[in-house]
């Protein structure tokens, strides 16, 4: 390194102050020559001479091609030996250095929002061999602001809501601009903000951009959206500052400072009297200027003529009040109705009740509306009773039916045949007589459920529909019978009065007393030696033994004959058939084998073998028949 490097940072400094009072701009144009060319000397042979013509250094948009520096070297005799060489930021591209005389020229226009510092180094060489005849120097180019750049809302266009009715001086939003420029040197980037439009109605703060109203009690329903034009101007607002503008949407939201309002303070609807219950008679609606929530209203029925008659709920959707019909309409009976309707705010704010009450009523007249209705069943169920035993054509019970309508035209009556398909019964197409048409069957068909028509003579189209519960009485013309098939076992070792099966009997017939049955063992095996039956008295009956000592070799089944007696008028009866099989059974009285067993030859003669055998032989086309000692057991099946 040199030993003048020291220099470099004194040259620099004194180059930023000399450039400072040499360059001047004036509406984009290059400024006079300066009057005092000073030059700057080094005891060294290079020297840094000011340039005999402006040069720029403040920012500008416009190209400075004048000459900014000179440099010379004592050891440059003119000779054409030295040459001069620059190097640096922009060097080449932005500065250029004439190798001959050492003039420095800037060729393009220069930007401080680009770039503010420019560091550039100076060399004297040897033009033959490129060797420096002279240390390297060091200079700063700074490019001093100008304002030329104009303030600017990033967030621009602003959208902003302030509630409708606001105090005066209520903040609705805050803008905000930059400048690019260069913030510490002057008052380029000191921004100062005013309204343009907007007024009366909004203001702004001029240092932060706050916009706050300027009038209270701005209302939403006269206007609910204005347009506001901010300006942003630099040099504090001074007279040749630069400006932006944004503009700012201020939309009012809606508060609920208006009550709901009938339009009419009476309405009429006309409706049909055959309207079905829960069908909605009308709408009404309460206009409202607010919006949203603060628009939503709740309907009650304040008075009327037909108390639970009719209801009224609110529509969410519409904020309609629906008037609902809760029971049917008569107009035979009443052809009009009088509602006095009530409409409220659901959700008042109490800031604003000094505007008033937030409610209103109007009055509603239905009229009900003649239709042509069908006949009308005095009793929408008869319950008929006829006995199972009545002969054909009994008359058992009588419809009748009108037609509501004022005309009273004559009525016809028949059967829904769907309801009757074995034609049962018949109805007097006139009086409403119902009559049985073949005899009945409790047992089969306890009850029959008619479908009755009612015509109307003059409009066949109006057809009235009752129901008549025609229900069969009872008679006694059923016996009794055993309640199930029953498998009687009787082991061989059982003991005299011992209970071998419980019995009990059912019976189709139902009287009104309920069932008692009475059990007995039918008189030809009354006094049997084997069996005995019990009566419980509680509609079952007990099978005893009489003895002990029964063999299945000597008698496999028995068949016991019972008596069953009902309590009917008069009373039936059954003989039932108990079939009681003898059988092999363990110690626990659990049946091991049951009925018949085969014979062996202990028992029997030679003679009856001999006879069995040749019944078998001629078993296909003969009849055989075996003679058996009287003490000889048989497989016959035998009454007791």
């Amino acid at each position: 390194m040199f030993p003048e490097q020291s220099f470099i940072w004194t040259l620099i400094i004194d180059l930023w102050v000399e450039m400072c009072k040499i360059c001047n701009f004036s509406s984009g144009l290059v400024g006079q020559k300066p009057s005092d060319h000073r030059l700057l000397k080094r005891t060294r042979p290079i020297k840094y001479l000011s340039s005999n013509s402006s040069f720029a250094l403040t920012d500008h948009r416009f190209m400075c091609a004048s000459l900014l520096l000179q440099l010379h070297s004592d050891v440059d005799k003119g000779d054409g030996k030295v040459k001069y060489v620059l190097s640096g930021e922009g060097a080449t591209s932005i500065f250029t250095i004439d190798e001959n005389t050492g003039d420095i020229h800037a060729t393009k226009r220069l930007d401080r929002e680009a770039q503010a510092y420019y560091t550039l180094q100076a060399q004297a060489v040897d033009r033959i061999t490129n060797l420096p005849v002279e240390p390297r120097s060091e200079f700063v180019v700074k490019v001093q602001d100008i304002n030329d750049n104009e303030p600017k809302f990033i967030d621009g266009p602003y959208l902003a809501g302030v509630p409708e009715m606001s105090p005066l001086g209520t903040m609705v939003v805050q803008v905000a601009a930059t400048d690019a420029d260069d913030p510490t040197y002057g008052n380029s980037a000191r921004v100062v903000y005013s309204i343009i439009h907007g007024q009366p109605y909004f203001s702004v703060e001029p240092k932060t951009g706050v916009i706050r109203t300027a009038l209270s009690n701005m209302d939403r329903e006269t206007r609910d959206q204005y347009v506001l034009v901010i300006q942003a101007k630099d040099m504090v607002g001074q007279m040749g500052g630069l400006s932006g503008t944004t503009s700012v949407t201020v939309t009012l939201t809606d508060v609920n400072d208006n009550p709901p309002r009938f339009t009419h303070k009476s309405y009429q609807y006309t409706v049909l009297e055959s309207l079905p219950v829960q069908s909605v008679v009308a709408r009404i609606k309460a206009a409202d200027a607010d919006i949203g929530s603060n628009a939503e209203m709740d309907y009650r029925i304040m008075d009327g003529d037909a108390p639970g008659q009719f209801n009224i709920t609110t529509d969410e959707n519409t904020q309609e009040g629906m008037i609902i019909l809760l029971k049917p309409l008569d107009f035979e009976t009443k052809s009009s109705f009088s509602l006095r309707i009530e409409a409220t705010n659901r959700n008042i704010d109490s800031n604003f009740l000094s505007l008033g009450s937030f409610s209103d009523t109007t009055s509603v007249k239905v009229t009900v509306e003649d239709v042509n209705e069908p006949p009308v069943f005095s009793k929408a169920l008869s319950e008929l009773v006829v006995s199972e035993d009545a002969k054909v054509g009994t008359s058992i019970g009588r419809v009748s039916a009108h037609d509501p309508d004022t005309s009273n035209n004559a009525i016809r009556f028949s059967i829904d045949r769907n309801t009757d398909l074995e034609r049962f019964f018949n109805v007097d197409a006139l009086s409403g007589v119902i009559s049985t048409a073949k005899p009945l069957d409790r047992e089969a068909n306890s009850v029959h459920n008619l479908t009755i028509f009612a015509i109307e003579s003059q409009d066949p189209t109006q057809i009235g529909r009752g129901v008549a519960l025609v229900t069969v009485q009872d008679i006694n013309d059923n016996a009794p019978v055993f309640a199930i098939d029953y498998e009687t076992l009787l082991c061989e070792n059982a003991m005299p009065g011992q209970v071998i099966q419980t019995i009990s009997a059912v019976d189709k017939d139902e009287p009104l007393r309920g069932h008692r049955f009475y059990f007995a063992l039918a008189a030809p095996v009354a006094g049997n030696p084997n069996f005995t039956l019990r009566d419980n008295k509680d509609n079952t009956a007990s099978i005893l033994t009489k003895r002990d000592g029964f063999r299945r070799r000597q008698q496999p089944v028995y068949r016991l004959p019972v008596l069953i007696v009902d309590s009917g008028s008069p009373a039936l009866s059954s003989t039932n058939t108990l079939l009681v099989r003898v059988c092999d059974c363990d110690s626990d009285g659990v049946a091991l084998s049951c009925g018949a067993v085969a014979y062996t030859a202990t028992g029997l003669s030679t003679g009856a073998l001999l006879a069995i055998l040749g019944c078998i032989i001629t078993l296909l086309g003969k009849t055989c028949t075996t003679s058996v000692k009287p003490n000889q057991s048989t497989d016959l099946l035998q009454y007791l």
